[in-house]
């Protein structure tokens, strides 16, 4: 009897359907018609046929993603930048993506910025408190930092020249651009803060197992081209080096 209730835990667990949790954030996922799209999402919606798993991807904040995530097991936030403080908060499977963020201004405006310092004495400096960019800027004790609710604030404040400076993962940049109105044309990049690689964080509490068939099959799609045609797709100008890196199998 043991033995049966022991197999039918097992097979439950099995079946236990994996929610994936991620936002609205161009061109990596965002809605459209109703149903999740973005170049994230077909690398994910790929990984679910791969597996085989009973699955399904939610569009919701960050913060309320990010906290499901930490809390419940069989579930997963995408993209998420894997940095050092958040490494021992999940288990990772990628990356996905590489991009780097960078600073920007506006080329009428005539700044320029080198380094951390030069940004001390720009004034007020607006970033989204989810971002890991944020946490690393809190890290260096950036005096002038002010943490925002969303990215969405942050282009405002910015279009309307509160900040003088944006900071932005430069593949995502033309998408956030082009919901204010505005355009790559009008920026002038400045220094990059960081490289980052982007990932599908599954809960601490997800079986290692299926974490770890999420990331054969990941790897499969890096030996096959299929996870290079989804990404020339979306980011067809993508820079043939990071590419390159990305594709690699360790």
């Amino acid at each position: 009897m043991a033995g049966v209730l022991v197999l039918l835990c097992c097979l439950s667990a099995a079946a236990a359907e994996l929610r994936l949790y991620t936002e609205d954030y161009r061109p990596f996922s965002y809605l459209e018609e109703g149903r999740p799209s973005g170049m994230a999402v077909a690398v994910v919606e790929e990984l679910i046929r791969r597996t085989g798993e009973a699955a399904r991807i939610e569009l919701v904040p960050w913060t309320r993603g990010y906290h499901q995530v930490r809390q419940q097991a069989d579930t997963a936030l995408f993209s998420t930048v894997r940095t050092p403080a958040r490494e021992p908060l999940f288990h990772w499977v990628g990356p996905i993506a590489r991009g780097h963020t960078r600073f920007y201004s506006l080329k009428e405006s005539g700044v320029r910025v080198a380094n951390l310092d030069d940004v001390r004495q720009l004034g007020t400096l607006a970033v989204p408190k989810q971002w890991y960019s944020y946490e690393l800027l809190r890290e260096q004790q950036m005096e002038n930092l002010y943490g925002v609710p969303t990215p969405q604030d942050m282009l405002r404040m910015f279009r309307h020249g509160r900040v003088k400076l944006l900071l932005a993962n430069n593949l995502t940049l033309d998408g956030m651009l082009a919901e204010q109105g505005m355009h790559a044309g009008q920026l002038q990049e400045q220094f990059d803060l960081m490289p980052n690689d982007s990932y599908i964080a599954f809960s601490r509490q997800t079986d290692l197992e299926r974490v770890a068939r999420w990331q054969r099959a990941l790897d499969e799609m890096r030996r096959d081209g299929s996870l290079e045609r989804i990404y020339r797709q979306w980011f067809p100008s993508a820079d043939d080096e990071a590419l390159a890196e990305l594709l690699r199998v360790d």
